[in-house]
């Protein structure tokens, strides 16, 4: 069962996330039939996007996190709700390049140069946007380089997907510490200290570690609070009512075409693959609508 857990230090100094991710990760890979780096690079940001995303407060709200970039890979998006629930895809899901070295895929290679955009959907007026240049394509860093220049937060992000040989995804997870204000000189020095000696994620996981184990040396020396835990899922929430409102959003001409035409319309959901069919009747009903809007 994939966990997020969500603690702090007692002093107020550090607020960190620590995520196990195989199953969901798997899922993705399994609807979108993703190649392996592709995997890796999907993987990374499913896992980012659902530790940020149980920092919402509520349950209508959404963080979605967005690549485009001039890479192999094109894009990326992903969205997550308050419960960490999380769905995404890439633009093209059978990049396949050499790897960085024996055993590493290239994540950072197949993503390339290109923009990183966190929208956090409050069901306001407008949602928050923050955009920044990636700084490796890895994605963790680019986290990382996001929290410290859009919301002036320090932050260490770990991420990790494991690709077995038959192309599933053997282990995933990652985790994600940040400075509070008050921290001191002493608390960034012993975090220092600590993080120089953990081992990779996915290394990590594969061999058993769960949230807690994976942050346990990091987090040495600091007194901590008591863990508060979440099961994240892929989960999609696509439904005949949402398609329908997104065909209407074509507009009239559109549908009008689409009823000349074809005299019907198949969409497909780009999170799940879910295709929902529309016949010539039920498009004529949709244009009515259309037009009455």
């Amino acid at each position: 069962m994939d966990r997020i857990i969500r603690l702090s230090d007692k002093a107020g100094h550090l607020r960190v996330f620590s995520a196990s991710t195989t199953q969901l990760v798997e899922k993705a890979r399994s609807i979108h039939n993703t190649s392996p780096v592709a995997t890796a690079a999907l993987g990374r940001m499913l896992t980012a996007n659902s530790m940020m995303g149980i920092t919402l407060k509520g349950i209508n709200e959404t963080i979605s996190l967005q690549i485009r970039s001039d890479g192999p890979i094109e894009s990326i998006v992903t969205v997550s709700d308050c419960f960490g629930n999380v769905r995404g895809y890439v633009g093209n899901a059978d990049v396949d390049i050499p790897l960085k070295y024996a055993g590493k895929l290239d994540v950072g290679t197949a993503v390339g140069k290109g923009y990183l955009t966190v929208v956090r959907d409050m069901k306001l007026k407008e949602p928050y946007v923050g955009r920044i240049a990636l700084s490796t394509g890895e994605i963790a860093e680019d986290i990382a380089a996001y929290y410290a220049t859009s919301e002036q937060i320090p932050s260490v992000v770990a991420l990790g997907v494991l690709v077995d040989t038959d192309r599933s995804v053997k282990a995933a997870g990652g985790y994600i510490i940040q400075l509070m204000p008050d921290a001191t000189e002493e608390d960034i020095s012993k975090l220092e200290d600590n993080l120089s000696r953990v081992q990779p994620v996915s290394k990590m996981i594969a061999e058993g570690a769960t949230p807690e184990t994976l942050i346990k040396d990091i987090l040495a020396g600091f007194e901590l609070n008591e863990v508060t835990e979440v099961t994240p899922e892929y989960l999609c929430n696509c439904s005949r009512d949402r398609i329908e409102k997104a065909v209407i959003s074509l507009g009239k001409e559109e549908i009008e075409k689409m009823i000349e035409e074809d005299g019907k319309a198949e969409v497909g959901c780009y999170f799940c693959g879910k295709d929902y069919k529309f016949t010539k009747e039920e498009l004529r009903e949709i244009l009515h609508k259309a037009t009455q809007n």
